[in-house]
This record gives structure tokens, sequence and C-alpha cells, in this order.
């Protein structure tokens, strides 16, 4: 019913930026939580910042606080992950998500989930 669309992804700088956006499609109707998650190479999925339906409430995993920002856009449909201060371990695949909670760090709490994006940070 719900297809999530990620973007943005690509390479970039130990130092440097990126920012991935995350579009919704379908029955985008209600009131839910948005999230980030990414896979490193070899590693299991990681939560990384989730967003309430307003926008008005973040939560950071321990390893991105200060350093990534998620918001959504006048439409709900609509999630962003501002990536700054890059690390070489930020490399992975990154996901967007659904949920109807806020917040959870669980996947198997996320309903929907975008087809990710790969993010390769370089020196």
């Amino acid at each position: 019913q719900v297809q999530l669309v990620e973007t943005g992804g690509g390479l970039g700088q130990a130092g440097g930026s990126l920012r991935l956006s995350c579009a919704a499609s379908g029955r985008t109707f209600g009131s839910y939580a948005m999230a980030w998650f990414r896979q490193a190479p070899g590693k299991e999925r990681e939560f990384l910042a989730a967003i309430n339906w307003t926008g008005g409430r973040t939560y950071y995993a321990d390893s991105v606080k200060g350093r990534f920002t998620i918001s959504r856009g006048y439409a709900k449909n609509q999630a962003y992950l501002q990536m700054n201060s890059l690390k070489f371990e930020d490399t992975g695949v990154y996901y967007c998500a659904r949920s109807n909670l806020f917040p959870t760090v669980v996947a198997g709490q996320y309903d929907y989930w975008g087809q990710g994006t790969q993010v390769t940070v370089s020196s």
C-alpha cells in the first residue's frame, strides 16, 4: 500500500556532508513516525534516527548524535537525513522506514521500508 524511495546517496568525503531524502507514495494517510537505518558491510542493520509524525520530536542513536539530523518536509510523506562530519564507518546502505510507534529502534516495528541507497565515505 505504501512505497518508500530513498535518494541522495553516493560518495562522500570524510568530514564532508550528504543529504538523503525519502519520499512515500501510495496510501500515506495517517500519523506515522519515520526513521533511518543503515547496514554496513558485514554488519547488522543499525537504527540511526527517528522523527514523529508532526516532525516536532526526534530520537537519535549515539553513533550519530550531533552529526546527523532527521527532518520532515511540509508534506508529511517526505523525510530527510542530513549527514555532516562523515566518517569512514558511516559507509553502508541507508534505509528509510515507517512505523506507527515513536520512538522505536526495533526494525520489526516498522511496517514499510525503502529499497535502500548506498553511501560510501572515503578520504
